[in-house]
């Protein structure tokens, strides 16, 4: 069994500010990001894209935390958005676009 990872990027509006901020220094800044472990294998089925697919969104819940205790900003939600749809496109796999594309859907 191949054990695949695939990393979170941190691709939202904070992560705008924090280019910004480092093409005025000298020193890079680096975006907050998370591996997303699955087995190659898992993206054979939809219950396993769908396991995939929850992982990458809980990740991007941790990139991307929200600082209110009840409400999540728009910032927040782009940036989540963002972050999932930039993993689910370098997993490049079409079932999990389809999970991706029917949650999408559900929250819009």
């Amino acid at each position: 069994m191949t054990r695949l990872a695939t990393k979170i990027l941190l691709l939202g509006g904070l992560a705008g500010l924090a280019a910004g901020a480092a093409q005025a220094s000298a020193e890079p800044i680096e975006a907050p990001s998370l591996v997303v472990r699955y087995n190659h294998d898992m993206l054979a089925t939809d219950s396993g894209a769908r396991a995939v697919y929850r992982r990458i969104a809980r990740a991007a819940e941790q990139v991307c935390p929200n600082d209110v205790a009840r409400l999540t900003s728009p910032v927040v939600i782009e940036c989540r958005q963002r972050a999932i749809a930039g993993a689910v496109d370098k997993i490049h796999n079409e079932r999990l676009a389809q999970v991706h594309a029917a949650a999408s859907s559900k929250s819009g």
